[in-house]
Parts: structure tokens; C-alpha cells; sequence
């Protein structure tokens, strides 16, 4: 039996960066692009290369331009690690696996690099693999501790929940961080909202990959810990513009949204330093008429854009600075 798995790219529709300091948000998966692992029985487990693991190259340049958008090491590390995880995961809660080996391939054509969280939707895909696999069943608010650890503890990136949580309960997902159940439970309170509160939206993002999404972060972190007053307010704000957000999304209020989401970006670009291109893709949009904010991290942004001739206007808009627009479909 041949077994094909599938995750999706997230995209936080408000609250960002919140996620990562205690605070609330709301994002969303769309099937416009997908991750997909493939997964059989064999008698040896057997990892095959994917797109990102090429050794063969046109030129320097070409090889240059490979390590650029996968980094030196390629997918077949993050599925590695996914396995180990699997295994840990079902050695720690006492559930036994098959004496069975798989063969597992990956692919993905989620853009890379541009903040849509396909990194972890290749190893959520693995995950869901070998979750029908073995016959186990991991809770999904559990399943995005688990995508998380295998970047942060296995192989030492830095990644918050909210795009893990996103893409393991998938759909449209609102999510408080709130300390307490994090530290007493291991996870926060998610809810898998409605698909008809889903707004009318656009999801436009970079191709060029020339500059890094945040030039440097001011020690955000650090400001956090200490109770930098400017930091602390911030992420408390964006939690409250989140329930406003969802407030505006259930009376279809998209004028409040629109401003509540732009309201999400420049209070970030007050506290980070960003991009010349990212700010360009924001500023590009909004002169088009529609609302902007990075959908992560920087790369991509996402916004309301309630008709047709805005549409037309961002397409064009775009176009000018190489940037790719596209109206996300709910996953």
C-alpha cells in the first residue's frame, strides 16, 4: 500500500509575532501549493531524495544559487529528524511500532524562503505519513510540539507554534499562547474556525529571495524577557488586535479588518528593521487598495482585498517589483 500524505503553507492572517511571546493570532492553511511525502513498506527504511538534495549542478553559479534558497544541507535532514522525532514521541508515550520498515519520498512547491512555513509542512506531511503508517494517532495540538521540536531541539532552528499548530489542525485557526497553559499543559487554546469567516484575501510574495525578511530583530527577545516596556506592549497589543480581528471576520466587517491588519504591520515596522523590498511589497499593495501585512516572518504578505478591480490593480502593482499575487483557497 502506497500512502501519500499531504500539509499546507501558512499564512498568519493577524497577530504575528506574537506567537513566539504569550500572545494570540490567527492564520490560515491554503492549497494553492502543498508538501507531499510518499511512504511504502520495504525492507530497509530508505530515505530518497527530494528537489532539495541535488549534487548535480549546470555551473558554479547554479550550485551557488541551490545552497541560496536549501541551505548546504537540503529536505533530507528534516525528515531524518522527523523520523527520529516519530520515534521518540511513540517511545516516550509507550505505543509500539510495527517491526516494519518504509521507503519515504518528499516534494514541495511551496516558495522557499519567502515565510510561508514550508519547512515545517514537509515534516508535517512525514509526520502524517507515518502516523497512518503505524496506525498512531497524535492529538494535533500535541503534533505541532512535535513538528516544532524536530527544528528546534533536533536541528536547532529556531521556529515558533503558530505555523505548526496552523498546519496541524489546518483550515482557519485561532490560537491564544497563553503562558499558563503553555507551561502547565505544553499547549495553548486552539480553535479551528469557521471557513465562512474566512475574508476576502490575497497572499502576494517575493521571487527575487535578494534581501532577508528582517534586517535584524533589536534584540526583541532579549527586550521581552527584560519587560522592555515598547516590546511587552507590542505583543500585547497584537493579541488584542487579533480579537478585534476576529470580531470584524464574524460581522464581515472588512473595512474594520483591513485597518486592524494594517495597524498588525506598522507596529512592527515601528519596533523591527525591516527590508527595503518588504516594506516596497507592503507599500505597493496599499497604493493598490488593499491592506497589508507579512503572512510570517517577511518575504510575503497577505491582506484584504475585497474586489476585483483591487485585484486587477495589486496584480499590476506587483507585477512592477517582481512579486507573484495570488487568492489563497482555504485547505
Amino acid at each position: 500500500m502506497i500512502i501519500t500524505a499531504k500539509a499546507y503553507p501558512r499564512a498568519a492572517l493577524i497577530g504575528n509575532p506574537s506567537d513566539g511571546y504569550f500572545g494570540k493570532t490567527i492564520a490560515f492553511t491554503f492549497s494553492n501549493f502543498c508538501a507531499k511525502a510518499v511512504l511504502y513498506e520495504s525492507p530497509e527504511l530508505v530515505i530518497e531524495p527530494g528537489p532539495r538534495d541535488g549534487s548535480s549542478f549546470a555551473s558554479v553559479a547554479d550550485l551557488a544559487d541551490d545552497v541560496r534558497k536549501y541551505g548546504y544541507y537540503g529536505g533530507i535532514r528534516l525528515i531524518k529528524a522527523a523520523i527520529k522525532c516519530f520515534g521518540d514521541y511513540a517511545r516516550e508515550n509507550g505505543i509500539h511500532l510495527a517491526d516494519r520498515n518504509f521507503t519515504l519520498r518528499y516534494s514541495s512547491d511551496i516558495p522557499n524562503l519567502v515565510g510561508l512555513a514550508g519547512s515545517s509542512a514537509i515534516i508535517t506531511a512525514c509526520m502524517r505519513a507515518m502516523m497512518s503508517f503505524y496506525g498512531v494517532t497524535i492529538p494535533n495540538a500535541r503534533l505541532a510540539n512535535l513538528v516544532r521540536a524536530v527544528e528546534n531541539v533536533e536541528l536547532g532552528i529556531a521556529a515558533g507554534l503558530q505555523d505548526r499548530v496552523a498546519q496541524a489542525f489546518q483550515g482557519l485557526v485561532y490560537m491564544d499562547f497563553d503562558r499558563k497553559l503553555l507551561d502547565g499543559r505544553g499547549y495553548g487554546d486552539y480553535r479551528q474556525l469557521p471557513a465562512d469567516l474566512m475574508p476576502p484575501l490575497y497572499i502576494a510574495y517575493r521571487t527575487d529571495l535578494s534581501e532577508g525578511s528582517e534586517v535584524f530583530h533589536n534584540n526583541i527577545r532579549d527586550r521581552f524577557n527584560a519587560g522592555d516596556e515598547a516590546v511587552v506592549g507590542a505583543m500585547r497589543r497584537w493579541g488584542e488586535l487579533t480579537d478585534r480581528a476576529l470580531s470584524a471576520m464574524e460581522a464581515k466587517d472588512y473595512a474594520l479588518l483591513s485597518d486592524i491588519m494594517n495597524e498588525n504591520f506598522d507596529l512592527r515596522a515601528r519596533l523591527y528593521k525591516l527590508s527595503d523590498g518588504n516594506l516596497r511589497m507592503v507599500q505597493a499593495a496599499r497604493a493598490a487598495g488593499a491592506s497589508a501585512k507579512f503572512s510570517g516572518s517577511g518575504g510575503a504578505i497577505v491582506g484584504v482585498c475585497p474586489d476585483d478591480a483591487t485585484y486587477a490593480r495589486l496584480q499590476e502593482s506587483m507585477s512592477r517589483i517582481g512579486v507573484v499575487t495570488l487568492r489563497p483557497t482555504l485547505a
